[in-house]
């Protein structure tokens, strides 16, 4: 399974977007860049940056390819899964192509058996996650884990990565992460400062850029002229639009299905709550911790996911959003087949209740079957507002 510097034999049937996508990233690793594909929040960045790797997210976002992974896959599996596997199956996605090696974990178990069969198409080296942040030893597990993925790191690149190199690393995380919450920040104002959907493209366009420097990069030029543009007048979002706080599963697949059926209805998403949102960007790693590896892997086993038992800390950051936000009311996107958030989504609900918040869940996937059902209940629910 070595990295094939070969463009795929599909490559002539691809649109002019994804041929750009394969040329960029050939580009890349035909100059000597590296590049690792991960999954999860939970996958400790500062690692792969202090190897001086580019890591780049491959959860798929499409119905595209699903039919395709539904020859291996079984249908009642969450998109993202099969989306992911299929992107791989079909050598349709350039990042998964052109990687050295993926990094998955042991979230949910749809997805870790699906890493076992993304293995035979490409190397997939699985973080074992505790289940629960309670334990006294979880802390410990999963500092060896950690480490036994730098020590992978290491062995793969022939390289050494010192306590020095991972300190800069979350440095520049650290300054990243706080970029990110400015950009969630501005959604706080009242008008917001952006269509959620403008904010959800650029976080989404923002992991496929090498490194964390263009990353920086990138948040720091979309941050700079939204705060231009808001403080020169411009307002793209109605001080009227029904405020939404939009959690659950990760959201990039719907982004029209749900992001922007909200806005044509009258609404305006002002706090993303999913995994590349707030909740787990505004923890950052004490940089001056004596021992950096644990103070990293420490920053990470916070994350408070649907994954863990139990996970209390989720439902209060919500709570917390739904005040900081101003929120109207609470939206939850449940993909398919996805049991830990669609159980824990009556938690959310109670909460909700409790607090006087309105909320609605939707369980949906990536095709356009059910856009107009979709449409229907979010216009009904944003004009009850």
């Amino acid at each position: 399974m070595e990295r094939s510097l070969e463009l795929t034999k599909s490559f002539d049937e691809f649109v002019d977007a994804r041929k750009a996508g394969f040329l960029k990233v050939k580009e890349y690793v035909e100059n000597g860049g590296h590049l690792v594909g991960m999954f999860c929040s939970y996958t400790p960045l500062e690692l792969f940056d202090a190897a001086g790797v580019a890591c780049v997210g491959l959860c798929g976002t499409s119905n595209e390819p699903i039919a395709d992974a539904e020859k291996v896959l079984p249908k009642n599996l969450c998109p993202l899964i099969k989306s992911s596997y299929g992107f791989a199956y079909t050598e349709k996605c350039p990042y998964t192509y052109f990687c050295d090696f993926i990094v998955g974990e042991t979230t949910c178990d749809g997805k870790k058996k699906m890493f076992e069969l993304l293995n035979d198409i490409k190397e997939t080296y699985v973080l074992h996650l505790p289940q629960s942040q309670q334990r006294a030893y979880a802390k410990d597990i999963w500092y060896e884990e950690v480490k036994l993925l730098k020590e992978k790191l290491e062995e793969k690149y022939g390289i050494e990565i010192t306590d020095e190199k991972l300190r800069e690393a979350a440095k520049k995380r650290n300054a990243l992460r706080k970029k990110q919450l400015e950009l969630y920040d501005m959604q706080g104002s009242v008008p917001p400062a952006m269509k959620a959907t403008e904010v959800m493209a650029t976080l989404a366009q923002g992991v496929f850029n090498f490194g964390v420097d263009a990353q920086y990069a990138s948040y720091s030029a979309k941050v700079d002229a939204a705060k231009a543009k808001y403080e020169a007048g411009e307002r793209p979002v109605s001080a009227d639009a029904k405020r939404i706080l939009l959690t659950g599963c990760p959201s990039t697949g719907v982004i029209q299905k749900v992001g922007m059926t909200i806005e044509n209805n009258g609404g305006v998403i002002v706090c993303l709550d999913d995994c590349g949102g707030e909740r787990t960007q505004k923890m950052m790693v004490d940089e001056n911790a004596d021992d950096i590896l644990r103070a990293i892997s420490d920053r990470y086993l916070e994350i408070h996911c649907s994954v863990m038992t139990t996970n209390e800390g989720r439902i209060e950051n919500t709570k917390a959003m739904c005040e900081k936000y101003k929120v109207d009311g609470v939206v939850e996107m449940v993909l398919q087949a996805c049991h830990t958030f669609n159980v824990e989504a009556n938690y959310m609900q109670r909460m909700c209740e409790e607090e006087g918040i309105p909320y609605m869940k939707l369980e949906t996937d990536y095709s356009t079957t059910d856009s107009g059902q979709i449409e229907t209940r979010l216009a009904a629910f944003i004009e009850m507002l």
